[in-house]
């Protein structure tokens, strides 16, 4: 992936922001800036390719996480970053303001009670919840052609064959981070 100066720059003002907040609002178990860099970035960077569309929604976006990096090495598309903590969207909207990032909306609610206007390309999650429980959620958010993105650790078989009525598995695909000796994958679904 091709990054320009200010994308890598804006990736690691990024993480001094997370490191400096993270001592008092406890935002992230990881503590090391370094680890930060491969566990929280690389990791949510790595599925960039596979994503379509230029407006997507992270439920339950925790630190930003995938959005804020996606939106870093995605100028040109929109994230909605929802979260039901305060704090963490006060976070959010510093990480906006410091970095500059013009395409990223931080909102608190619940994804159940998160009406948009018009639906997303893609609703994207990490370590969210299990499949099922991410499309009874989120069902109301993509558009007719929109797509789940589950990022997940390890997939298993019985996560995928209890998915509620109405969706399909569009592929999942094992992802590469580097330095990262852990199991990843994307889990793409869509609407039926």
């Amino acid at each position: 992936m091709e990054l320009t100066e200010k994308q890598l720059q804006q990736l690691v003002g990024y993480v001094e922001l997370l490191d400096k907040w993270n001592k008092a609002y406890n935002l992230t178990s990881v503590r090391d800036p370094q680890q930060m860099l491969i566990r929280h970035i690389m990791d949510s960077i790595v599925v960039n390719g596979q994503l379509k569309g230029t407006s997507f929604i992270d439920v339950g976006t925790g630190p930003g996480l995938p959005g804020v990096p996606l939106a870093i090495v995605r100028p040109d598309s929109h994230f909605v970053l929802l979260d039901s903590l305060g704090k963490r969207i006060r976070f959010l909207k510093q990480v906006q303001h410091e970095l500059g990032l013009t395409n990223i909306e931080p909102i608190q609610s619940r994804v159940e009670e998160y009406q948009p206007d018009i639906g997303f390309d893609g609703v994207i999650s990490r370590a969210f919840a299990s499949l099922s429980d991410m499309l009874n959620w989120c069902h109301h958010l993509p558009s007719s052609s929109g797509k789940f993105y589950a990022l997940k650790g390890v997939v298993r078989e019985e996560e995928l064959a209890e998915l509620p009525d109405g969706f399909l598995v569009d592929s999942v695909t094992e992802l590469k981070v580097p330095e990262l000796d852990e199991q990843r994958h994307l889990v793409i679904l869509s609407l039926k």
